[in-house]
């Protein structure tokens, strides 16, 4: 049986981990804003390198959605997202039952966090459709297939931001041959700290030619470590 860990709320925080699958994150809750937000970490270890590396695309299935049957989704991605879902809906049920008010839900994180949050905002939605659902990505992979992306932009139209500074080579290092398409409106940042007149946003497609898309990957590169001037420190921070 996996192991998990689960950390009493300290100030409206929740630390979320699996031991297994080494998926790891937090809930927090902002009572002015009535919002619970969830941040899920990027890779930082051999396990999570594994799950990045797991590229074949498999069935969406997970608590609460029922996909289109041509909806394919990247495997390790979903087996990381599963392995801490049922645990994360619990949280999220608690905290409606002890805040009634609440009435947004955030999703968000970096690179693998970022596909993470992705999967995470689509269960989310099929679980509490009572609350109003956004994602925020940054540096994130692609996720699934073509009709995925045409599924996920239905499901959350403008409420879905992805986020890529400068030739960051993580976004589009799993190719578009391989049956991957990006879902969302990419905002494309040529500077970091990112100003309005260097960034883009690029077309509802996902994979906008005059974006990211014209930038061949280098994979984990300087780009790929900073985001709105802060830097991931961590070695394997991907």
């Amino acid at each position: 049986m996996h192991r998990r860990r689960i950390r009493p709320f300290v100030q409206d925080r929740m630390a979320i981990s699996n031991s297994v699958s080494d998926i790891q994150g937090f809930i927090a809750r902002d009572g002015d804003r009535k919002e619970l937000v969830l941040a899920l970490r990027g890779s930082v270890s051999i396990i999570d390198i594994l799950v990045d590396s797991a590229i074949v695309l498999v069935p969406l299935i997970t608590p609460g959605v029922e996909a289109p049957s041509g909806v394919r989704v990247h495997s390790g991605f979903l087996v990381g997202w599963n392995s801490i879902a049922i645990q994360i809906i619990a949280v999220i049920k608690q905290q409606l039952f002890l805040h009634p008010d609440l009435k947004n839900l955030v999703t968000t994180g970096h690179s693998l966090g970022g596909s993470l949050a992705t999967l995470a905002a689509i269960c989310l939605r099929g679980n509490f459709p009572s609350l109003t659902t956004r994602t925020y990505s940054y540096g994130a992979p692609r996720v699934g297939n073509k009709e995925f992306a045409d599924y996920f932009n239905g499901e959350f139209g403008v409420n879905a931001f992805r986020v890529v500074h400068s030739n960051d080579g993580v976004p589009t290092m799993i190719p578009t041959s391989l049956g991957y398409h990006h879902h969302g409106v990419e905002y494309w940042q040529t500077e970091d700290p990112p100003q309005e007149n260097s960034t883009k946003q690029c077309s509802p497609d996902g994979e906008d030619p005059r974006c990211s898309a014209s930038v061949p990957s280098e994979g984990v590169n300087a780009a790929h470590m900073t985001y709105f001037g802060i830097l991931a420190t961590t070695p394997f921070c991907i």
